[in-house]
């Protein structure tokens, strides 16, 4: 697919940037994107009181699409989220009540404002639940109008169903029905909104494409599915993942200051791939810096911090995380922007340096601290200190009162006794 001569802007710049791995019907899309507005959309289950990076991607695409002139159209699913879907889980999503999925929606929403403009335009973007309909339907009603477009034997074949029965792990008939509603999404989005286009990640291929069938068969109209490759770091990890857990969109659940750090670590080698991806930093320009070798790849490392900063929590927010850094880690000195913990003081004064490192969230456990610190990791008050049970003293609580820790040259934070 990456090889394919796409002609309409919107394609052409998913082409470019690197977001395309499968789309049904390229040659229509590419010609229908041509020609006019294509309005797409994206579902976002409503799991989690924030989207974390791993959605980010999906958002951008929609983004993308509304920069070339289509209509974005984001799906929250208030209705999905009641069944959860079953993609890649080995396990049964845990079920949420109505407050915890109205709260989580509450949560989420102000994100897609960030990277997309809404409004009553042709190419504004619009928010919908899909509980709106999906609630209205009758279980036999559902059954007779959609059922009969499915086989059992076609979605036992799909990865999201196969996988999890060869690890011979249950899965319930309510998650079963997931596909079957993803898919009733697409139809009803395509009849209310003209919605032709679905997206979203490579594990949701078997979702998409049965949905694409559905408003194919069912109503004989246009419907096209487009997914993005399985993103992962050039390590091999799961992009979105750290160690201390998900990198969280929202400033509540993850700082400006730690979400700049997350783009500031990022491996050498993904820097420009997830500046296509991730920023609008123009191509050539993106060029420019991925010929950047040695340690100038930490100017582009900032940059791309910088950009995606920007865009998610605003020029001045990724000023301050910039500069807490590199006061942090360059020039030894503090800012009020660095993540502080708040710990009761008889957890910090007396105790060993890798519990309080661990209680702090600097590491996932006393034994990583301890390995950090004989690796000359470890840092307290900008002093390595290779011994994890040395313990912490009433004077190196410093004159702002609070202890200064650090691991390695990618993550520091400050421990406030009290």
């Amino acid at each position: 697919m990456s090889d394919t001569p796409f002609q309409s802007d919107f394609l052409k710049t998913l082409q470019a940037r690197g977001y395309i791995h499968q789309v049904t019907h390229p040659a229509e899309l590419d010609a229908a994107a041509k020609a006019g507005i294509v309005v797409g959309y994206v579902g976002f289950d409503a799991t989690a009181k924030s989207l974390h990076v791993g959605n980010l991607i999906s958002v951008m695409m929609l983004r993308r699409l509304q920069q070339a002139g289509g209509k974005p159209v984001v799906i929250i699913g208030g209705g999905t989220t009641k069944v959860g879907d079953p993609t890649g889980r080995d396990t049964s999503r845990p079920h949420l009540t109505d407050a915890d999925i109205a709260a989580n929606i509450a949560s989420i929403k102000s994100v897609f404002e960030v990277f997309l403009t809404f409004g009553d335009g042709p190419t504004d973007a619009i928010l919908i639940n899909n509980d709106d309909w999906l609630s209205q339907y009758g279980y036999i009603q559902f059954l007779r109008d959609y059922g009969t477009h499915f086989t059992v034997n076609r979605m036992l074949a799909f990865d999201s169903v196969k996988l999890r029965l060869e690890r011979e792990q249950p899965m319930t008939f309510l998650e079963f029905n997931y596909m079957l509603m993803q898919s009733v999404d697409f139809l009803e989005l395509n009849r209310r909104h003209n919605v032709t286009l679905q997206m979203g990640g490579s594990d949701q291929w078997g979702n998409i494409v049965s949905g694409v069938d559905l408003v194919r068969r069912v109503d004989q109209k246009a419907a096209f599915g487009l997914t993005t490759p399985l993103l992962t770091t050039a390590s091999g990890g799961k992009m979105g993942k750290t160690a201390q857990g998900a990198v969280w969109l929202n400033a509540e659940q993850l700082s400006p200051y730690d979400y700049w750090q997350f783009w500031r670590n990022a491996e050498d080698a993904d820097v420009g791939k997830f500046m296509k991806l991730f920023t609008d930093l123009p191509l050539d320009r993106i060029a420019a810096y991925e010929a950047l070798q040695g340690a100038e790849i930490n100017e582009a490392k900032k940059a791309l911090a910088d950009a995606a900063t920007t865009m998610l929590h605003g020029a001045e927010a990724a000023a301050a995380a910039r500069a807490a850094a590199e006061g942090a880690f360059e020039q030894g000195t503090l800012s009020a922007d660095l993540p502080t913990v708040e710990l009761p003081a008889a957890e910090v004064i007396g105790a060993m340096l890798a519990a309080v490192a661990t209680r702090a969230g600097l590491t996932a456990s006393n034994g990583e601290a301890r390995r950090l610190a004989q690796g000359g990791g470890l840092r307290l008050n900008d002093e390595a200190i290779a011994d994890g049970g040395r313990l912490i003293e009433t004077t190196d609580v410093n004159a702002d009162g609070v202890v200064k820790l650090a691991a390695g040259k990618k993550k520091i934070l400050l421990v406030r006794p009290v």
